[in-house]
């Protein structure tokens, strides 16, 4: 039956007397309502009150006049009264008020509840996520007949898809006499919700009574759950049909063309909010900014920002969409920026722009600014959720400081997938294989179940401690009992673990017999691998798909011709690198940077435009010296020119990780621990040579490159030499 849940758990509820008698609205007495109303008002606006006189377990708050007295004051709190007081706890947001409040009437023994005050309670079960409480609400109305209203009838569907359950809230909507708009919306939204995009299609499509609130939801939803094409064709659908826009529909279009990158169509968009006059909304103004921001076009979303000179309540998310818009552009340095303009006048920093901060801390490896920025936090009393929590180990990881994140872990008060997901991560990014697994077995005995990122940060894990039974184990384990299919970057990561280990043909056969050969990425990694292993045959069968499937990308060719120049196939190299010419394909150049007193200082190789250029050559020269008397011996072979042994040797000397470094050692005191940046992979004779400058220097020296962290201390790195 479709209702059994519902009335198997109607037995909890014995006190709910059988002789239930509907009553209609008329019958409401207007003062008690009235009365009740306002009382509960006031709870909806004060905080509850921890202390003081004894007041009504659902009182939640002292006013300047007392809620609980003036719901004294009706001579008789009938139906009419409670339900007036569980409405207006439901309308209010105090659904645990409510629920006590529901109790309480029904300790009072004076009648029946009514549809309206099930309705009410309903909608409280919905806002605690409380399914076991409003199945037993259902429970009971099925058990007495209650022939409820289409109202009454949508508090439950809602109820059932607010709390998760999607199943019974199709089955109760299919068991509706009688539907409105709102049936139709909340079980598509319940649809959609669960995942089921085609479910949800299909009931928009037969519902009769599509209003605004049906496009808006269909739109919304298909964008969550990645459907940005279905969509657009939607909100296309929706002028062509002539249906006049909402602020929330514009809200919903700006996300979305944000989301595709459409700036064509957000600024059609921002002319139809003009001539609408919405341009003042909040809402619409902030959606607005955002779509700007994620098409790239930052100026025009600071204009608009300029001219908001209404800031009141919603100023925080103004500010918030700001910075993380110079985020998501790779403007880290205007991101802290405009966050200390926002300090300067005065705007508090709320957990979400804390977040945005944090990440453009993490993006540009600003550690001190990011402890600056967990000051901060710690000062206002921010609660550290599970969310910022996230944020904050993501930026200690990505800005070299494992032990930092640590602590932030073992701090945070809830603990959900996203937090250890993070974690996981940052014991990948330091080559921790073996603590990442055990960090992994304890995160499933702790109940927390993984997700498809976290499996990429266990393989990742794998792959960079060289942990292949491992790897197999874990891509097993996802399909097979968490029944997550793999993702391109699931396959990558199996691709690496393969490649890195030196099991080149493994590596190749898995990306041919898993039928992925069209992915770019998986051959770009299998050619960094055959490098690393000299295995030329696999290589030029990897170029070759790379060249075909990426013409313009620069990376294959790069690889490919280094490999020849260490294999002293020369004319190879000449051949290639005239195809690069030829087709224009521009080599990314290879940069390293250090942060000293507030400041980024960015070298590559050769370079000469630093103010201190001469010191720091000088200095490197008498450090190679050194190095060399020490026993290092220059990596002449990884140069890729077909040049004397003497300008191989000088070619290698002035990397741009070395002319960080030696910035970075001539700038600090001794012994003070370096960071470096680089926007590539370090290459072989730089992570050689830094091994020895930090016994040589006595420094810990943490490289991050665009793969990993190296942390060199006493001659040996973290990695082990395998990365």
């Amino acid at each position: 039956m479709a209702h059994a849940a519902a009335r198997k758990a109607a037995a909890a509820l014995p006190s709910l007397p059988p002789n239930f008698s509907p009553l209609a609205s008329s019958e409401l007495l207007p003062r008690a309502r009235y009365l009740c109303t306002r009382a509960i008002e006031g709870l909806s606006r004060r905080r509850p009150c921890g202390r003081g006189r004894a007041s009504s377990s659902w009182c939640g708050a002292r006013d300047s006049y007392d809620a609980r007295t003036t719901f004294d004051e009706i001579p008789k709190r009938s139906a009419p009264a409670w339900t007036a007081a569980i409405s207006a706890c439901a309308r209010a947001g105090r659904h645990s008020d409510g629920m006590r409040a529901f109790r309480e009437m029904l300790a009072d023994g004076v009648t029946a509840p009514n549809a309206f005050v099930l309705a009410g309670v309903l909608r409280c079960c919905a806002g605690l996520g409380n399914l076991n409480a409003g199945k037993r609400v259902h429970g009971w109305m099925l058990r007495n007949g209650v022939r409820p209203d289409v109202v009454l009838c949508n508090a439950v569907v809602n109820m059932y898809a607010k709390c998760g359950d999607h199943e019974h809230a199709k089955r109760a909507f299919g068991a509706m006499a009688e539907r409105d708009a709102v049936s139709w919306n909340v079980v598509i939204s319940a649809c959609l919700q669960n995942g089921d995009v085609l479910g949800a299609m299909q009931l928009f499509h037969e519902s009769p009574l599509r209003d605004i609130s049906s496009w808006n939801t269909i739109i919304s939803g298909l964008m969550q759950n990645g459907c940005v094409v279905e969509a657009l064709e939607h909100l296309h659908q929706m002028v062509c049909d002539g249906l006049e826009f909402n602020h929330y529909t514009y809200s919903t279009a700006f996300a979305l063309a944000g989301a595709l990158s459409l700036l064509d169509l957000g600024q059609q968009l921002h002319g139809r909010i003009v001539m609408a006059a919405l341009e003042d909304d909040a809402v619409v103004r902030c959606s607005l900014m955002d779509m700007y921001c994620k098409c790239g076009a930052m100026e025009v979303a600071l204009s608009i920002f300029d001219r908001w000179s209404r800031f009141t309540g919603d100023a925080k998310f103004a500010w918030s969409t700001m910075v993380a818009g110079y985020v998501q552009n790779g403007r880290e340095d205007d991101a802290l920026e405009f966050f200390r303009r926002m300090l300067r006048e005065g705007v508090a920093a709320d957990q979400f722009i804390l977040t945005s901060v944090a990440a453009a801390c993490a993006n540009a490896g600003m550690v001190e600014q990011g402890r600056q920025v967990h000051s901060i936090f710690e000062k206002l009393g921010h609660r550290l959720d599970a969310a910022l929590a996230s944020a904050f180990i993501d930026m200690y990881s990505k800005c070299g400081s494992h032990e930092d994140a640590c602590r932030v872990f073992n701090r945070a008060e809830a603990k959900n997938v996203a937090l250890w997901t993070a974690m996981l991560g940052s014991y990948a990014a330091f080559g921790q294989g073996r603590t990442a697994i055990e960090f992994f077995n304890r995160m499933k005995e702790e109940n927390i179940t993984p997700n498809e990122i976290t499996f990429i940060a266990v393989l990742s894990a794998c792959s960079h401690s060289g942990l292949v039974t491992a790897g197999d184990h874990f891509f097993r384990l996802m399909q097979d009992e968490y029944k997550i299919a793999p993702s391109i970057e699931h396959y990558n990561c199996m691709v690496d673990l393969y490649g890195r280990a030196g099991l080149v043909e493994k590596a190749k056969n898995f990306i041919e017999e898993n039928n992925i050969n069209d992915e770019a990425i998986l051959w770009k990694t299998l050619l960094s691998t055959c490098r690393l292993h000299k295995h030329i045959e696999y290589a030029k069968l990897a170029s070759e798909k790379l060249i075909q499937l990426e013409r313009c990308d620069a990376g294959s060719y790069v690889l490919m011709s280094n490999m020849y120049a260490t294999s002293s196939k020369w004319l190879d190299t000449f051949k290639l690198r005239s195809l690069m010419r030829e087709k224009r394909v521009r080599k990314q150049p290879g940069q390293s940077w250090i942060h000293l007193k507030n400041a980024v200082h960015t070298f590559v190789a050769g370079d000469v435009s630093h103010p201190r250029s001469a010191e720091i050559y000088a200095y490197l020269e008498r450090l190679m010296n050194r190095l060399h008397e020490m026993g290092f011996t220059s990596r002449t072979d990884l140069v890729g020119h077909d040049v004397e042994e003497e300008q191989r040797e000088t070619s290698l000397k002035f990397h741009s990780e070395k002319l960080a470094i030696a910035f970075g050692i001539i700038s600090t005191p001794f012994g003070t621990q370096l960071r470096i940046f680089k926007n590539l992979r370090v290459c072989e004779d730089c992570h050689e040579a830094i091994k020895v400058i930090s016994k040589a220097e006595e420094r810990e020296i943490i490289v991050r490159d665009l793969y990993r962290f190296h942390h060199f201390k006493d001659g040996r790195c973290s990695c082990e030499d395998f990365w």
